[in-house]
C-alpha cells in the first residue's frame, strides 16, 4: 500500500543485517526500529465455487476436511458452506491442516472464512519455553477474509497453546533484512476474537525452509504483523505480541480492543496503532502516532517532547475512553445452543470488560436473528425479515443488492462473520439506518460498485432526530473500499446523520491499488460526513479520497486516533484544489462548529504522479477555544510535493524529502 525509504529503519537494521551476514541468529528487531491478484473483474464468482477451483500459485489443491460437528442442545442454524466449528475432538494436525486450507485468499479475493473455536483447551503447553521443540501446538498463519473467533463467554473458555500469527510478505529470502517493503503494509482483512493464547510460535509451510524464517519469535511471543481492518478484540494474550515483521518490515496498523496482553507489545516498524479498553505489560516502540485510550499499563504521553539524538516522542494517553461499547459476538450458551451477546455501551471507562451478565448486556438468541446467505438471499428477502423485526446475521459472502438493507427497528443488531461484504448493483446504498436509536452494526464490509452510490452506508435520514446518548447507534469493525476487488464509484462512503452514534474502528478506503483504480476510475469524494451532534470516533482511518476525506459539521464530535493518507494519484494540481486553496485537507471540521475534541491524528502524503501536488494542511479547522486538537502529525512517505503545514497555518512542511513535523495542541 505505501512505499517507504529503506533508510527508515535506521541503525536497528543495519545492526541486525551485520549480524546475520555474520552467521549469528537473530530473533528479533529491537522494538526501536522504525519504518501489491489475479482479475476476477466484477464478475461475482462466488466464494465457495471460487476456493475448490484454485489455489495459490505453486500449491497442490487444498480439500477442506470433513468436520462432524459435535451434537448440541439443539441444532445450529445453517450458517452455509464459509463457517467452521472446531471442538476439542480436532487434533492439532486436522486444525492446522484446516486452517492452512482457508488462509491462502488472495488480497482481492471472494472467498470469506469464520472459523469457530468451540470451549475447550488446543494443543499442548510443554513446548513453551523453546518453540523450536514444540510439538502437538495449534500453529497456523492467518490470512486475508478470515476471521477466528473463540464460542466462549469469556476469553479463557477457549484456550489456544500455540498461535494464530501473520507474517510479512519476504521479498528477499535470503537477506530478509534488505526488503522492508512491502512487509505487512497490505496486509488488512482478518481478525481474532475472543481466546486465549498462550504464545508457542514456529514458522509453517515454506517459511519454515527459508534460511531465515520470518515466523520465529522469542518464548512465550506471537505476531500479528498487520496494517489496516486487521483487529484483534477480546484477547487474553498470556505472554508478549510483536505486530510487525522480524527483520523490521513495515506495518501500517492497526487496532487492538478489549483485550489484555500479560507480557510486552513490540511495535517496531508499525506507522500507528490505536489501542482502546485493554490491558497491557509493556508497550515498546512506535513510530508517528500510536494512541492508548482507557488502557490499563499504557504508556505516559510523550508526544512531541525532545527524547534525545532529534528523536521525539510519538505516543498519547487519553486515560478513560469517554464513550465505548464492545462489539456483537456469538457465543455457546449455558444451555449448549448459540447466542449473540450484545454489549451495553459505557462511559469514561478504562480495562477490559469481558462479563456477560445481565447487567454488562444482552444475550439475544439465534431464533431472533435471521441468518442470511449470500447463495440464498436477496435485498428483498433481507429486507422482509429485517421488517419482521428480526436480527440480522450475515454469514461469510459477498452479497450483490439491487436496494439498500433497510434497519428500521431501534436496537436492531447487524453482525456480518468472516468479513461479510456488500455491493451495490444500481447505484443504490448497501445499507441505510432509519430515525431510530441503539442499533448495532458490525463486522460487514462495503464495497462500492457502479454505476456510482451517492452514499453506500447512511445512518439516520437527514434531519434525524432520534437518539439515546446512553445506547448510541454503533459501528464497528465497519470497513469500505472504493475500488480495489472491481472498478466502484460512491460519493460519500459513510453519512452519519444521527445523534449520539459512536464509530469504533472504521477503515473507510478509496482504493490505491487493485482493479479499476485510476483518478477517473474509483471515485469517492468523502469517506466520513458526520452531519449529527454528539458522535465519537474511536479508530478512524479514512484513506485516499478525492475531497475532504473527513467533514466534521455536528456539534460536539469527538475523534480518538485518526489515520489518513492523501490521494496517491492527483494528475496535477489543477486537478486537487479546494477552490484556491492548495488540495483538499484529510480532516475538515466545518466553519460553523463551536465545539470538537480531536487527539492522535496522522495525515500521510504520497503523491505519485511525478508532480510537485501541495496540501495547504492536513487537518483544517475554524479557531476558536471550543474546537481543540491534540497530538497531530503530518508525514512525507515518498513521491513529490507534500503538505505545508500540519493544522491551519500551523506547523513545519513535510515536504520534498521524509519528514514527520507534530504540533501537540491547537490551538
Amino acid at each position: 500500500m505505501r512505499t517507504l525509504r529503506t533508510t527508515l529503519r535506521g541503525a536497528a537494521v543495519a545492526a541486525v543485517a551485520a549480524s546475520l551476514a555474520a552467521g549469528a541468529a537473530v530473533a528479533a528487531l529491537p522494538a526501536t526500529a522504525a519504518p501489491s491478484a489475479t482479475d476476477e473483474g466484477r464478475a461475482m464468482v462466488k466464494a465457495s465455487v471460487a476456493k475448490q477451483k484454485a489455489t495459490s500459485e505453486g500449491k497442490g489443491q487444498k480439500v477442506k476436511p470433513k468436520v462432524k460437528k459435535p451434537k448440541k442442545a439443539a441444532a445450529d442454524p445453517d450458517f452455509g458452506p464459509n463457517v467452521t466449528f472446531i471442538d476439542p475432538t480436532w487434533s492439532t494436525d486436522r486444525i492446522n491442516t484446516f486452517l492452512d486450507s482457508v488462509n491462502d485468499e488472495a488480497e482481492m479475493s471472494l472467498g470469506r472464512h469464520q472459523v469457530f473455536f468451540e470451549p475447550g483447551t488446543y494443543g499442548s503447553a510443554a513446548g513453551q519455553n523453546d518453540p523450536a521443540t514444540a510439538t502437538d501446538i495449534v500453529n497456523q498463519t492467518v490470512g486475508y477474509y478470515e476471521s477466528i473467533s473463540g464460542l466462549g463467554a469469556q476469553p479463557g473458555d477457549v484456550l489456544i497453546n500455540g498461535a494464530l500469527h501473520v507474517e510479512p510478505v519476504v521479498g528477499c529470502p535470503e537477506r530478509p533484512w534488505e526488503c522492508a517493503a512491502p512487509g505487512s503494509l497490505n496486509h488488512f482483512w482478518r481478525s481474532m476474537s475472543n481466546m486465549a493464547i498462550n504464545p508457542i510460535q514456529r514458522p509453517v509451510g515454506e517459511d519454515a525452509a527459508r534460511p531465515f524464517p520470518a515466523g520465529v519469535t522469542e518464548p512465550h511471543q506471537m505476531r500479528w504483523a498487520v496494517s489496516q481492518a486487521a483487529p484483534m478484540r477480546r484477547m487474553d494474550i498470556q505472554g508478549s505480541l510483536t505486530v510487525f515483521g522480524r527483520y523490521g518490515e513495515f506495518a501500517s496498523g492497526g487496532y487492538l480492543a478489549n483485550s489484555r496482553v500479560a507480557g510486552t507489545i513490540a511495535t517496531g516498524s508499525q506507522q500507528q496503532w490505536f489501542t482502546r479498553n485493554s490491558e497491557v505489560g509493556t508497550w515498546d516502540g512506535g513510530v508517528w502516532n500510536m494512541v492508548f485510550s482507557g488502557v490499563r499499563g499504557a504508556p505516559a504521553t510523550d508526544f512531541g517532547q525532545d527524547l534525545g539524538e532529534g528523536a521525539k516522542g510519538v505516543k498519547t494517553t487519553v486515560a478513560n475512553t469517554p464513550i465505548s461499547r464492545e462489539a456483537p459476538f456469538v457465543y455457546r450458551a449455558d444451555n449448549g445452543e448459540l447466542a449473540v451477546f450484545v454489549p451495553n455501551a459505557r462511559t469514561d471507562s478504562n480495562g477490559t470488560d469481558w462479563s456477560t451478565s445481565a447487567e454488562s448486556g444482552t444475550s439475544i438468541g439465534m431464533s431472533d436473528f435471521y441468518v442470511a446467505r449470500e447463495d440464498v438471499d436477496t435485498a428483498a428477502s433481507i429486507n422482509a425479515a429485517l421488517a419482521d423485526g428480526k436480527n440480522l446475521l450475515l454469514t461469510p459472502g459477498v452479497y450483490e443488492l439491487d436496494a439498500a438493507l433497510r434497519v428500521d427497528r431501534a436496537d436492531t443488531v447487524v453482525l456480518g462473520l468472516g468479513y461479510a461484504s456488500l455491493t451495490p448493483t444500481a447505484g443504490n446504498s448497501v445499507l441505510e439506518i432509519g430515525d431510530v436509536a441503539g442499533v448495532k452494526v458490525a463486522g460487514i464490509t462495503a464495497d462500492a460498485n457502479v454505476p456510482e452510490s451517492a452514499t453506500l452506508i447512511k445512518v439516520g435520514p437527514e434531519g434525524a432526530s432520534v437518539s439515546d446518548p446512553a445506547n448510541p447507534t454503533t459501528l464497528t469493525d465497519v470497513f469500505v473500499r472504493v475500488g480495489g476487488p472491481w472498478e466502484g464509484k460512491a460519493v460519500t462512503s459513510i453519512e452519519v446523520n444521527s445523534d449520539h452514534t459512536l464509530l469504533d474502528h472504521i477503515w473507510a478506503w478509496r482504493a490505491d491499488h487493485g482493479h479499476g483504480v485510476s483518478w477517473g476510475g474509483n471515485t469517492g469524494a468523502h469517506g466520513v460526513i458526520v452531519n449529527g451532534d454528539d458522535v465519537t470516533a474511536t479508530g478512524l482511518f479514512v484513506e485516499h479520497y478525492q475531497e475532504q476525506q473527513t467533514i466534521w459539521n455536528g456539534e460536539n464530535g469527538r475523534t480518538i486516533f485518526y489515520q489518513s493518507e492523501i490521494p496517491y494519484d492527483p494528475p496535477s494540481q489543477a486537478a486537487f484544489m479546494d477552490g484556491d486553496r492548495l488540495g483538499y485537507a484529510s480532516y475538515r471540521v466545518a466553519d460553523h462548529v463551536t465545539s470538537h475534541q480531536a487527539t492522535g491524528l496522522g495525515v500521510y502524503s504520497f503523491f505519485n504522479q511525478e508532480q510537485d501536488i501541495r496540501v495547504e494542511s492536513g487537518i483544517q479547522t475554524p479557531n476558536r477555544p471550543g474546537v481543540t486538537f491534540r497530538s497531530m502529525t503530518s508525514v512525507f512517505l515518498n513521491g513529490s510535493g507534500g503538505i505545508n503545514h500540519v493544522i491551519n497555518d500551523t506547523g513545519a512542511p513535510a515536504v520534498g524529502s521524509f519528514a514527520a513535523p507534530q504540533v501537540i495542541s491547537y490551538p
